[in-house]
Formats: C-alpha cells, structure tokens, sequence
C-alpha cells in the first residue's frame, strides 16, 4: 500500500514568532531541506514486511516549522504489511487488515503518540482494489508492551468485504454445470455403458481440477473453509452420479441373469409339461388301441357263434331245454326266455 505519513508535535526550542529578529519579516512557517538536523520521532510500522521511500524526482519529505514551534512533518511511503486472514468463510469473508505504528526507543512516559481529532485517517476516493471492497475503517490506540517497558501506539483497521461476482463466475457457475452434466447420464439408456462411463469420468476428473485450481491460489491451512465444503459437495454429487451407474449396471445385470434363469425354468417346465402330455397321449392311444383290439375280437367271437348257432338243430335244443328243466325244478328254475338269453351268449 502507498500512503502519506503527517505527524505533528511542537518544539517550543523552534519557535521563532517571538524573536525580534522575525518580527520585522512577517514569516509564518519555514521548509527545512535538511531534516537529518532535526529531531523526529522513532515511529515504526509493526506490522511492516517490505518498504520503502519515493525520491523522484526529489525525495518526497516535507518538514515545516511555524512560528509557535508546531513542526509538520510529512513523508510519502510504500509498505507491504501482514494481515493474518480468517479463510473459513472464503470467498464469503471479511478480512481485518491493522496498520501499527508505534515508538521505537521512546517509552509511554516519554514520548506519546495521540490521532488527530478530526479525519485522523484520510482515504482517497475511490479505493479500487481487484478482489475487495473497503467496507470500513477505524483508529484505536495499541500499546505496545514488551520487556524493555510499555511503548506509545496507534492503529489503524481497516474492514475489506470479498467481492464475490468473481467467484461466483469462475467458481460457482462452473461447479453447478459440471454437476448438472454429471446427471446427464441419468437420462441415457442403462446399456450405454461406454457413454456414461466417459461422461461420468470426464466429470469427476474436471471437478478434481478445479478443486485443486482453487485450493492452489490460496495458503495451506489447518481449517476447513466455506469453499472446501462447496466443492466437497459439488464432488459428491458427480461421484454419486458415477457410482449410481454403477450401481444401476449391476442391479440390470442381476435382473437379466434371474429374468435368464427364470426362462429356462419356465422353458424345462414346459418341456416336461408337453413330454407328460405326450406320455399322456401315446398311453391313450395304446389303451384306445387295446380296446379296438378287444372290440374286433369280441365282434370276432360273436360272428363265430352266430354261425355255430345257426348250424344247430331243433331237436338238440329241445334236448338243452329239458336237461335245463330237469336240472332246475319249477319253482326254482329260472325264466325260460331268459335262459335261453344265457344260453345263447355263452
């Protein structure tokens, strides 16, 4: 950051308003160009990594006396300062980033250093910065205690909010489009194994490369952080897409081995059914066979003993008529038409 330091204090030993010699000049303030003479404060930045002064085309150092004594002295720096950050809600956080000012050598009781009272902190408008907006800022006093004593300071924080239509563009939408492809396969026919296996592959893979995309723009920490959660989800989803074809492709296949399985036992089942009624049949027939068979023999015999019946005389069955009667008493003898029935068919 660029900034222009101006701090104030009097120095009654510079006062010149009340010298006889100036009263006749009517001088107000004097610009010194050599301000190694002169006594400055020791201010440092704590918090300070990297800094260093602007010199063109002249060094940028202003020291002016007025003629109370009161001495301003304004200089223009650059400084690269620390600001621990609290990554746990990125890329929805606010950062606070501390400007620490305080005395080197000086201790509290000697040297003390108090804000202005009206605009201690002036900001040029607008702030642009590429990733952050500043929200607010603030001044606070700092003391700053160490083992060599307690040592006068002065801090300035300042309140960053995280734009977020970046990371929405280059984060978000992507992750939201890769999840919805994944679940593309979810309409294609179970059997295109080839194309879901690619779609579901490819996906993970590119989810995988922007999960590292992002993790290596930001430092390593112990924590886990709003956007680790968000893609953690985004790839639970392609991989759960993945793993469903997966599983579909199993179920499907298990269906078809006992759907196969089923139709053959269906299939012996018919065959034994039909080899029974074949059985079946070839046994009706061998019976209906036995039985024209017996037929054409009972017709046999009962044309045989019609012939044999009509070659025998009447005198022969009187004969058979009375041995019948002799044979039965009257009372006991049976009809005799109906005898003659039996006697005939045997």
């Amino acid at each position: 950051m660029q900034l222009s330091l101006r701090q104030e204090w009097v120095d009654e030993r510079l006062a010149f308003n009340k010298m006889a010699s100036y009263k006749n000049y009517n001088i107000n303030s004097i610009t010194l160009t050599e301000q190694e003479r002169l006594w400055k404060p020791d201010l440092f930045f704590r918090n300070e990594k990297e800094g260093h002064f602007h010199k063109i085309i002249m060094p940028n150092v202003l020291l002016r006396i007025n003629g109370d004594g009161a001495v301003l002295y304004s200089i223009r720096i650059s400084l690269v300062l620390a600001c621990p950050m609290d990554l746990k809600y990125y890329p929805l956080d606010k950062q606070n980033c501390t400007i620490e000012m305080a005395s080197y050598g000086y201790l509290d009781d000697d040297l003390k250093f108090i804000w202005k009272e009206k605009n201690p902190v002036q900001i040029n408008q607008p702030l642009t910065l590429p990733r952050f907006t500043l929200e607010t800022f603030g001044t606070a006093f700092c003391t700053s205690r160490t083992a060599t004593g307690a040592y006068s300071c002065l801090r300035v924080d300042l309140i960053f909010k995280r734009e977020f239509s970046y990371y929405l563009i280059q984060i978000y939408i992507p992750c939201c489009m890769l999840v919805i492809v994944s679940w593309v396969s979810f309409w294609l026919d179970p059997n295109a194994i080839p194309a879901r296996v690619s779609l579901g592959v490819t996906t993970l893979l590119t989810m995988a490369t922007q999960i590292s995309g992002i993790n290596a723009s930001l430092p390593p920490v112990s924590y886990t952080k709003a956007i680790d959660v968000w893609t953690g989800v985004c790839l639970t989803f392609v991989f759960g897409a993945l793993l469903e074809f997966a599983l579909v492709n199993y179920a499907s296949r298990s269906d078809a081995h006992a759907r196969m399985q089923q139709a053959r036992q269906e299939e012996e089942l018919r065959a034994r059914e039909l080899e029974f009624q074949q059985r079946q049949q070839l046994a009706a027939a061998a019976a209906l066979a036995q039985h024209q068979q017996r037929n054409h023999h009972h017709h046999a015999q009962y044309a045989t003993y019609g012939a044999n019946q009509a070659q025998v005389s009447p005198a022969r069955l009187y004969w058979a008529k009375c041995s019948s009667l002799i044979s039965h008493p009257p009372s006991l003898a049976p009809n005799p038409f109906i005898h003659l029935r039996l006697l005939r068919w045997r």
